[in-house]
């Protein structure tokens, strides 16, 4: 097995484990079967950004039970890099082989294993990673009043009724432009604050809350003011005061690819005082976007004309966004928010990141700067060019949606090995800094919501629109669907990384695909036991310092079962999920005489410092 030959995560072959800071000094081990009669192995590097490839040779090291042993160290690189790495060595008779992921094979097959390399100088603020996030859709979430839309921006549509559902439908060009609103606003945010700490909250994420004439405001129209259907900026000071008071800080999601066509920028229906840059080529915002012919033909964030995207690199958009003693990054930093989600991340270039970054930490030191990515950031190739976010001078964290695809796949009947596979790979590539400050997710505004998900399981939705809209689950789906929820919520909680909830999600909420989990919150007709359980949750995150920074240690994995630790100095928190139908039982160590589940108030004796488990089908626990 390769495993035996060479294995990254295992201090025998590799140290340090995972990502490491520039300078460090990289250890490795070879350790092939003596009877492959290898007498000369030597290490391949290959560094992306420097584009470097070389070969440094190995020590022969002697043997050790029937192995050949090959050592060697290497210093890693003094600028962030991602180094590619494997093996070549050659037998005794002159042969040579050569050894990667994917085992011995020949030189052009390699799969090379990853080393990052990070700026280990800049810091990361904890205190994002060890914390509650909860996002918020601002205009499903609490109304203090039903708004009345005139004079604002947009052709509106208020819904009198909270609980009624949302347009769907395009219209007659096959449009769904998301003009019509339920008026949530920042003071019902407010008036909830409470709930959000009952809830163990410690940040808030705000979908975007700027001027715009869709409900979702990702077409943003003027940076500089609150839509005023969510209120003012003095309501926003206010918002973040008492979240402050309460120790909830707030994330501002920041959509600076692309501007809406009706904003003051592009202008393009008029309704702002001044040229934008669709009515006038000596607009000062003209050279932000890039026409192909002025003033219909433009370029658009995915083709979508509604969003003309900018030129993220023109001076004058780098100076109103970020560089400007009153830019838009700083501004509301100085206004109350602590923290910035950069939208589609991907599209945005490294230097503009790096750039706000830089703002951030010299307007605010502890603010946190989060990038929305969906794959493995620490590889992630956008546009033919590989990105830097997670080497240290870009963001600190990136939303977890690998964390998501694994263990929806796992909740759903996937083994458990692959879910321990697929985040080991994540904590081995990603700096620890950033691994600790991923946002961990089961859904947002871009995802079906996640009770849907587990509830109907593989089953496929139904094609039609009205169809979609208007499913509920049976009581079937929706029993089996809370069942595994309860499961994904202890997966959620106890895994490094700050654990994320898509408002509703904790009261049951239900939907397909935007617009379907987009709903309002079914205040006062909340499931209960499932905020109780979500509640506790939070409690024990905040409580917990196991929980919040300890190191992880997988105990089990399985078929359906998965158990893993949590450590951080004598504390130590065990999550144990069984998503299979059958009781399973399962042993781990166990140092001291007695632990209690959590969830349950149950107690369990260890034997001989180990403790034997069995967990009912569909079941979960929380060890203390």
């Amino acid at each position: 097995m390769t495993t035996a030959i060479f294995d990254p995560r295992d201090s025998q072959y590799k140290t340090p484990y995972g990502a490491v800071p520039c300078g460090a000094k990289i250890t490795v081990t070879l350790r092939p079967d003596r009877s492959e009669k290898f007498s000369a192995c030597s290490l391949v590097l290959f560094e992306e950004f420097a584009d470097a490839y070389w070969e440094q040779p190995l020590t022969l090291a002697g043997e050790e039970t029937g192995r050949t042993l090959f050592t060697g160290s290497y210093d890693a690189p003094d600028q962030p890099e991602l180094i590619w790495y494997g093996f070549h060595l050659r037998r005794e008779n002159g042969e040579d082989a050569w050894l990667g992921k994917n085992g011995f094979c020949q030189e052009k097959e390699i799969a090379f294993w990853q080393q990052t390399v990070y700026d280990g100088t800049l810091s990361t603020p904890d205190w994002f990673g060890r914390g509650v996030t909860y996002q918020i859709f601002p205009d499903r979430f609490r109304r203090t009043a039903v708004p009345d839309p005139a004079g604002m921006l947009g052709n509106r549509v208020v819904h009198q009724n909270w609980d009624e559902g949302m347009e769907y439908l395009p219209n007659a060009e096959g449009e769904i432009q998301n003009r019509d609103f339920f008026g949530g606003n920042l003071a019902g945010v407010e008036e909830k604050l409470e709930y959000l700490k009952y809830l163990g909250v410690n940040t808030l994420y705000f979908c975007p809350i700027f001027e715009a004439d869709s409900n979702h405001r990702y077409n943003t129209g003027d940076y500089e003011t609150i839509d005023p259907m969510l209120g003012t900026e003095e309501d926003f000071r206010r918002l973040c005061e008492k979240a402050h008071a309460l120790g909830i800080r707030v994330m501002l999601d920041g959509v600076f690819n692309h501007t809406g066509s009706n904003s003051r920028y592009f202008n393009i229906n008029g309704e702002y005082p001044g040229q934008g840059a669709f009515q006038s080529q000596k607009s000062p915002y003209y050279p932000w976007y890039a026409f192909l012919f002025w003033p219909h033909r433009y370029d658009a964030w995915w083709g979508i004309k509604t969003l003309p995207a900018v030129n993220e690199t023109c001076p004058s958009y780098m100076d109103y966004i970020i560089r400007g003693k009153d830019s838009i990054i700083r501004r509301w930093l100085r206004s109350g928010a602590d923290a910035w989600r950069l939208d589609v991340a991907d599209e945005l270039p490294d230097d503009f990141i790096a750039q706000i970054r830089t703002a951030m930490m010299e307007e605010k030191p502890d603010s946190f700067l989060l990038g929305e990515v969906w794959e493995d950031g620490s590889n992630k190739i956008a546009y033919d060019q590989r990105r830097q976010y997670l080497l240290g001078r870009e963001t600190h964290g990136l939303m977890n949606y690998p964390f998501r695809v694994a263990a929806l796949a796992y909740l759903l009947g996937g083994p458990a090995e692959d879910f321990t596979e697929a985040m080991e790979t994540i904590r081995e590539n990603y700096p620890r800094p950033a691994f600790y400050s991923a946002m961990n997710l089961l859904g947002t505004h871009d995802t079906p919501r996640v009770l849907t998900l587990l509830g109907t399981g593989p089953s496929e939705p139904p094609m039609d629109r009205t169809a979609r809209a208007e499913y509920r689950m049976t009581a079937e789906e929706r029993e089996r669907g809370l069942q595994l929820l309860r499961a994904a919520a202890v997966l959620l909680f106890a895994f490094p990384g700050s654990p994320m909830v898509y408002y509703g999600d904790e009261a049951g909420m239900e939907g397909f695909e935007d617009p379907f989990n987009r709903g309002t919150f079914p205040w006062g007709h909340e499931d209960q036991a499932l905020q109780k359980h979500f509640a506790l949750l939070g409690k024990l995150r905040n409580v917990r310092v196991s929980m919040q920074s300890g190191d992880l240690r997988w105990l089990w994995a399985r078929g359906h079962v998965l158990a893993f630790a949590r450590e951080e100095e004598a504390e130590i928190t065990v999550a144990i999920l069984n998503v299979g139908s059958e009781t399973e039982e399962l042993s781990f160590p166990w140092p001291k005489h007695l632990a209690a589940d959590a969830l349950s108030g149950q107690q369990f004796v260890a034997v001989q410092d180990r403790m034997t488990i069995r967990v009912p089908g569909m079941d979960c626990m929380l060890l203390i």
